[in-house]
């Protein structure tokens, strides 16, 4: 039963967020190049050259090396954003998860372990292998000839429950770290490009005679559209973040009434 739940684990996990962030940097770097950097976004076909007029995607290639990296950021955000809610998507299930919660205590509330049983094998998913699990459980202490307590075999059941979340947990939490760790990096990289752009706009500023108004426009550009960029990314990954930890919460709190409510009905009905 263990491996078997250990294999179940390993097929629910999602893709590596190192994979993702390779690829999106790859991406990042050639749609720099080749759709910001297009001949066509600026005055005279020169890169070099102040963007055309109405060109926002030559403004961006102003904005230097560092909007590649943002970017980056911000492709890697939405594939993990994609991929969590495929993912969370099939931990919860087929069904709608609150009715799911409902029908099963009401299958516990008249007994009938196997009933539970086989809605939590239609609805699928980690929430409904964690309730599967403590079912199963509590049908085993029932039958056992071990020499047990009531009070051992409810702790039994806790503990079978628990280690079934402590599987499936992980795989629900895949990759939100990364993404609650780019709403902080998307922000510090557009402070850092909008730092850099200002030093570029000083620098022309500082020139002897006429300043030079080229460098000073680029600077200008560097400075806003990484800030631009930064908050943009910051503020998404911070909205994806937020929302599938909710998703989570919500899923959570299922487990934890569930957990609760099979213990509950073992102690109500045996002596």
């Amino acid at each position: 039963m263990e491996a078997k739940k250990k294999r179940e684990g390993k097929k629910t996990r999602g893709i590596s967020a190192a994979i993702v962030l390779v690829c999106c940097f790859v991406v990042a770097i050639l749609v720099f190049l080749f759709v910001f950097g297009n001949p066509d976004n600026f005055v005279n076909g020169d890169p070099s050259n102040h963007p055309a007029q109405g060109k926002m995607l030559g403004i961006i290639y102003k904005g230097g090396p560092v909007v590649c990296l943002i970017i980056t950021l911000l492709l890697t955000v939405l594939v993990l954003s994609v991929e969590r809610f495929f993912a969370i998507g099939r931990a919860k299930g087929k069904g709608n998860l609150i009715n799911f919660v409902y029908d099963v205590k009401g299958e516990l509330q008249k007994g009938n372990i196997k009933g539970a049983e086989v809605l939590c094998d239609k609805q699928k998913g980690s929430v409904a292998a964690i309730i599967s699990a403590g079912l199963k459980k509590y049908a085993d202490m029932e039958t056992t000839s071990e020499d047990l307590s009531k009070e051992q075999k409810i702790a039994a059941i806790q503990q079978n429950i628990e280690e079934a979340t402590s599987l499936e947990l992980p795989s629900m939490e895949q990759n939100l770290p990364v993404v609650a760790t780019i709403s902080t990096l998307g922000t510090l990289f557009g402070l850092l490009g909008t730092v850099i752009g200002m030093i570029r706009s000083f620098s022309a500023l500082a020139n002897e005679g006429a300043p030079d108004s080229v460098a000073l426009a680029a600077g200008i550009s560097e400075a806003l559209v990484n800030t631009a960029l930064g908050i943009a990314t910051g503020a998404l990954a911070i909205i994806s973040y937020s929302f599938f930890s909710g998703k989570i919460d919500n899923m959570t709190y299922a487990i934890d009434e569930m957990g609760f409510s099979i213990v509950q009905t073992y102690a109500a009905t045996h002596k």
